[in-house]
């Protein structure tokens, strides 16, 4: 299927999203923080991202203005963050975030929102 980079610190979230994407027969690449995270996209380039706004170090806006500043510009990356107070949405696809997925999120929902996020589809909950 598709190759998806996590960016995302907790532990516990990073098993839930492996394991719901690699029961879609995704493979998954997986950075607890931004560190690393161009020389991984040099190194294999995912077909999509999924990245935590609140990491270690950078967070997930300046993470993305390097990835949009990048050879790797066209990438889709949709923040996936539990920020969900009014304006946090607006805020990220206005600083050029591809989707916005809320967490906790719907595990029924989740595989259905990665699949039209690799689409091209816009995906915000």
């Amino acid at each position: 299927m598709a190759t998806i980079l996590i960016v995302e610190d907790s532990p516990d979230n990073m098993k839930l999203f492996r394991t719901l994407l690699t029961l879609k027969q995704h493979a998954v690449v997986e950075l607890t923080s931004g560190d690393g995270l161009l020389p991984t996209l040099d190194q294999s380039p995912p077909d999509l991202v999924l990245m935590d706004i609140q990491l270690p170090g950078k967070d997930g806006f300046t993470l993305l203005g390097e990835i949009r500043a990048s050879p790797h510009r066209g990438l889709r990356v949709v923040a996936l963050t539990a920020h969900a107070m009014a304006g946090d949405r607006e805020r990220a696809l206005a600083a050029g975030f591809d989707g916005y997925i809320t967490k906790p999120i719907d595990i029924r929902a989740f595989p259905d929102q990665v699949a039209r996020a690799l689409a091209g589809e816009r995906v915000t909950t």
